[in-house]
């Protein structure tokens, strides 16, 4: 706490593609009153001449911190809305005690030339991410903008989703002497979407690559309605298999995380490939066995556990976490574990069989599936 009282004030002003002319009076302030101004090239450009500046070293990220480490006076320019994929979120998140100017975002630009509102736009960044991160997103007549994203890996995404049919338009230098409609040095691509419906949960099992280690959909239901989850918790998926737990889990909301634990390594390759497709490629996957691949974790707020229920310590590890725990059993040791652990610390413990309906000769019967045994425990303070 010590070091983020010594990081000196900063106060972060938005400028967009307008420049100069475009910034209020107050921004004009900040910028000329500073000892120096930081940014990017680009955004330096601008600048009147003798205003005393310097652009961020690169890669910017490791040396943040030494290249502001003793100066005063300093003012950070950042593109449009520095708090919307800026580097004034990136400047909070490490301790400083910022001062945000705002300009109007593109976002903000692209909305009002599209007549698209804020209530029905979701917005999508990629920058610095997986462009994967836009399949959550789709669904049909959804309006998506997405920031930072390559035209050519926007259009394989479409393509490889089944939604090549959906309308992209990119708008590029918004609210600057050079905007237009086309590809550009800074652009923000529309898309009105047009593909298949795929639900955020309750997901086919098709919709996952597995090899038969898979969390069927309707028992994926009842654990992910036991495990309840909340924006921006975090999951454990112990014995993750397909890593269908995690990954829907993830879908819920884009704040929520889930760590997928798997000791087969082509296992841990399906789970990332699917996390990928399915929209949540930020999925942390962890290749080791459980208790160990548990050490050094973040904590989580709760746990799936899929599979090694009968390796020592795995469920006392789990437990020892306070987390909300659901876990599934199938065979009679699994069972056993699950019965002492609901005999010891109370929760609910079900059995959950489900039959589908099958030819049976010239009419239809009920095929079973194999039964599972479910305990869930709910966190502990």
């Amino acid at each position: 706490m010590t070091e983020v009282r010594e990081k000196s004030p900063l106060t972060v002003v938005g400028i967009g593609t307008d420049g100069w002319s475009g910034l209020s009076g107050q921004a004009r302030e900040a910028v000329l009153r500073a000892d120096v101004v930081v940014g990017a090239p680009r955004q330096l450009a601008y600048l009147p001449a003798g205003v005393k500046s310097e652009p961020w070293p690169s890669p910017l990220l490791p040396a943040l911190d030494h290249f502001l480490a003793g100066r005063s006076g300093v003012c950070v320019l950042a593109s449009g809305d520095p708090l919307l994929s800026g580097i004034g979120t990136t400047l909070i998140q490490r301790g400083y005690d910022v001062e945000v100017l705002p300009a109007l975002s593109s976002v903000t630009l692209a909305r009002a030339r599209l007549g698209w509102s804020a209530e029905e736009t979701e917005v999508v960044t990629v920058v610095g991410r997986a462009i994967g991160r836009v399949s959550r997103a789709l669904a049909p007549g959804r309006k998506i903008l997405v920031l930072g994203a390559n035209a050519e890996d926007l259009l394989d995404l479409l393509k490889a989703r089944r939604y090549e049919k959906s309308r992209v338009t990119a708008l590029s230098d918004l609210g600057g002497p050079d905007e237009r409609i086309g590809p550009g040095s800074l652009t923000v691509f529309a898309i009105e979407a047009d593909g298949p419906a795929l639900p955020l949960t309750g997901l086919p099992d098709d919709a996952f690559e597995h090899d038969g280690q898979l969390t069927k959909r309707d028992l994926r239901a009842s654990a992910l309605a036991r495990l309840a989850p909340s924006p921006g918790e975090l999951l454990w998926d112990v014995g993750a298999g397909a890593g269908s737990v995690g990954i829907e889990w993830s879908r819920v909301h884009p704040l929520n995380r889930a760590i997928a634990i798997e000791r087969s390594p082509e296992r841990a390759a399906r789970i990332t490939r699917n996390a990928h497709a399915l929209g949540v490629p930020e999925l942390d996957v962890v290749i080791g066995a459980a208790p160990d691949a548990l050490e050094g974790l973040s904590r989580p707020h709760a746990i799936f556990i899929g599979g090694g229920l009968t390796v020592p310590r795995v469920l006392d590890s789990c437990l020892a976490t306070g987390a909300r725990i659901v876990a599934h059993g199938v065979t009679l040791e699994s069972e056993q574990a699950l019965a002492r652990a609901y005999t010891e610390h109370g929760g609910e413990l079900i059995r959950v069989g489900v039959e589908q309906a099958a030819p049976l000769g010239g009419f239809t019967g009920w095929t079973p599936a194999r039964a599972v045994t479910q305990w869930n425990l709910r966190s502990k303070p």
